[in-house]
């Protein structure tokens, strides 16, 4: 009989100024008390094939994982060009593929960009269109990048009608133990999630259940 696999968590791929944080949550949700095989590109956990780019790889990850964290910072990230106001960051384009997918998700955003949103918001530069009108002065040490607001509104679903919109949990966080105080909470539960899984994306309970009994190849 083959042992039943461990819930796969991906990380989203944010790095530059989290790393303590990103080890944190690796060693919460692998330690004791906690069942998952967790994909975190920081760690070199996250599977990578020669063939792929780098973002193909994450892309990838994104479409094989049974959970997504993602996490949004004041750091847009890398793998966008910055000379092209249209082009997304590897962590955007992450969670855009998770939200598409539909994928089990927990959002999380750093106080920063919440408050930097709504500033702009109060002052009239409401969404990326009313953005446009500005630019960050180069190191700018409170976003890097305006590109960062329009993540999180992509991933609030800012674009639904907030009466239909499902998935548009993000929750802010100012410190690291708020954010391992809510990555704790909702990842503790393992049989909870596992259960939640099943009912509410049976599709993909029942591929993994193929995986298991076909020793992982489909």
């Amino acid at each position: 009989m083959n042992k039943t696999k461990k819930l796969t968590v991906m990380v989203s791929s944010t790095v530059y100024g989290i790393e303590e944080l990103l080890d944190r949550i690796y060693g919460l949700l692998t330690g004791p008390g906690f069942e998952y095989e967790v994909w975190m590109s920081h760690k070199g956990t996250l599977p990578v094939f020669s063939k792929h780019s780098a973002y193909e790889n994450c892309l990838e990850a994104v479409k094989k994982c049974d959970l997504f964290l993602g996490i949004i910072t004041p750091q847009y990230g890398s793998g966008q060009d910055k000379d092209d106001p249209e082009s997304l960051s590897i962590t955007h384009k992450e969670i855009i593929k998770a939200i598409e997918l539909n994928k089990p998700r927990w959002l999380l955003s750093h106080d920063h960009v919440v408050y930097a949103r709504k500033l702009l918001a109060d002052l009239s530069y409401k969404g990326i269109e009313g953005r446009k009108k500005l630019s960050l002065k180069e190191g700018s040490s409170s976003l890097d990048d305006m590109r960062v607001l329009q993540m999180y509104e992509d991933a609030t679903l800012k674009h639904k009608d907030a009466g239909s919109a499902k998935g548009n949990w993000v929750q802010k966080f100012s410190s690291d133990e708020d954010a391992l105080l809510f990555t704790s909470a909702q990842f503790s539960r393992y049989q909870e999630v596992e259960t939640f899984l099943k009912e509410n994306f049976p599709l993909e309970s029942s591929m993994k259940k193929q995986m298991n009994s076909s020793g992982g190849r489909l």
